[in-house]
């Protein structure tokens, strides 16, 4: 990719998120946004095929440095505070993205796309796992409820007040075997 395409994306990808900051995603034109880019019509057809296009390309990067932060996908069955942890780092980390990105009808999104790349990358390692009812129920029990208790109590009590109480809870959910040696 040339530098003047690297720039038009960017403009673009800026635009929108302004854009989407202050608007639902099924108001945003096409129009719109490339005044705000300063481009054409037609250069935002160059590259997109519409705004939802847009929109998923960009939650497929927030999605992707989310796993990227995660130092190994099948550390959940070795030790799930530890992966529970370093997610919600990765989520905490990209904040201000999935703040914007994944706002409105687009809310439920991530923790639903987070899960399934998390459980297709560990049945290519753990193929058993695909079957096990529990490791999938627990998986999903902490991607979605965690997400969910971190998403809506990270704002009224503070990201630590938050991840230590999840991180509580995972412990009371897998407690280690030293933990119960006296």
């Amino acid at each position: 990719m040339d530098l003047r395409e690297q720039k038009t994306k960017k403009s673009i990808r800026n635009a929108f998120l302004e854009l989407r900051a202050h608007k639902p995603l099924e108001r945003i034109t096409v129009k719109e946004l490339a005044e705000l880019a300063q481009i054409s019509k037609a250069t935002f057809y160059l590259h997109y095929q519409d705004i939802y296009d847009l929109s998923t390309r960009m939650q497929d990067d927030v999605i992707r440095r989310v796993l990227e932060s995660i130092e190994r996908a099948d550390l959940f069955m070795e030790d799930p505070t530890l992966f529970t942890m370093q997610l919600f780092s990765a989520f905490n980390a990209q904040q201000h993205l999935i703040d914007i990105l994944f706002s409105g009808t687009q809310a439920s999104v991530l923790p639903i796309r987070i899960e399934s790349a998390l459980k297709e990358h560990i049945f290519r390692i753990l193929p058993d796992t695909r079957d096990d009812a529990r490791f999938n129920i627990f998986l999903t029990y902490q991607i979605q409820g965690g997400y969910y208790a971190y998403s809506e109590n990270r704002r009224r009590f503070g990201d630590r007040q938050v991840l230590d109480t999840l991180k509580e809870i995972m412990d009371l959910l897998h407690p280690k075997e030293t933990d119960s040696i006296p």
